[in-house]
């Protein structure tokens, strides 16, 4: 008896969840009441108070109901146990992209999670939420790349905490882009790309980054980028052969020019 009536407690618990989501992606969070999810879910109001002490528990719970499974793999990088955690990285990433394509509610809850939540003060532990999961996340990359730069011999251009949130940014701007327009561009191909490229730029030489050739410019992106042309592998005192460091010294000196304040 007290086996069935935990198991009736978790069902409800989760329908009042899935209620949730359908509700919040169609009307927005604010727009949402607890009734309506009660009468969704053919639950009482009362049920949501027994499970969840106001929205924005219930907003938490949802996210993590999502979100942490998707968590480990970006955990397991950061603690060191595997012998490249870049590989692990590139790993996780990749399969929360499959997961935000293929799987409609973790779709749908990055969706409500990107752009159908507002951060009123009634929803400040959301907000609250939100931070404490992105610094955790950053925290975890920087561990991940210090790991694999001591690991490498190499010398990050810029700090790890740095390098950690342009890669926190760019894989969540990639998926709240995506989801705008989900026939904009193939979100797992470009987030494999960019990473590498990202790597890349961070002074990172992989083995296995080659990428297949593009469709839009028809030409393949490893050849593209001649400074990373198949070859031997440039030393680490020397990302950039010499024309390259020419190139890039004009680049930025041109750069400059064009943003110095005017001398009349």
């Amino acid at each position: 008896m007290v086996r069935r009536t935990k198991e009736e407690a978790l069902a409800t618990r989760h329908r009042l969840l899935d209620a949730a989501e359908v509700l919040f992606q169609a009307q927005g969070v604010s727009q949402t009441t607890l009734q309506q999810i009660a009468q969704q879910a053919g639950a009482t109001r009362g049920a949501i108070y027994w499970h969840f002490k106001d929205k924005a528990d219930l907003f938490n719970a949802m996210m993590e109901r999502v979100t942490l499974p998707m968590e480990d793999g970006v955990r397991v990088a950061a603690s060191g146990a595997q012998d490249d955690p870049l590989a692990v990285l590139e790993q996780g990433m990749l399969s929360a992209l499959r997961l935000v394509t293929t799987d409609p509610q973790v779709r749908r809850v990055f969706e409500i999670a990107s752009h159908k939540v507002e951060y009123t003060q009634e929803m400040a532990s959301v907000q609250e939420r939100h931070l404490t999961g992105r610094g955790a996340c950053i925290e975890d990359f920087e561990k991940a790349l210090r790991l694999a730069a001591q690991r490498s011999g190499l010398r990050l251009p810029i700090p790890a905490t740095t390098a950690a949130q342009g890669l926190h940014a760019l894989i969540a701007g990639l998926i709240q882009d995506w989801l705008l327009d989900p026939s904009g561009f193939a979100l797992v191909q470009a987030g494999r790309r960019v990473f590498h490229v990202y790597l890349r730029g961070l002074g990172f030489e992989r083995a296995d980054a080659g990428f297949a050739p593009c469709a839009a410019c028809g030409v393949a992106a490893q050849q593209a980028d001649a400074g990373f042309a198949p070859g031997p592998t440039p030393s680490r005192s020397a990302i950039m052969p010499s024309s390259r460091r020419r190139a890039a010294h004009l680049s930025r000196r041109i750069s400059t020019d064009r943003i110095r304040p005017s001398e009349g």
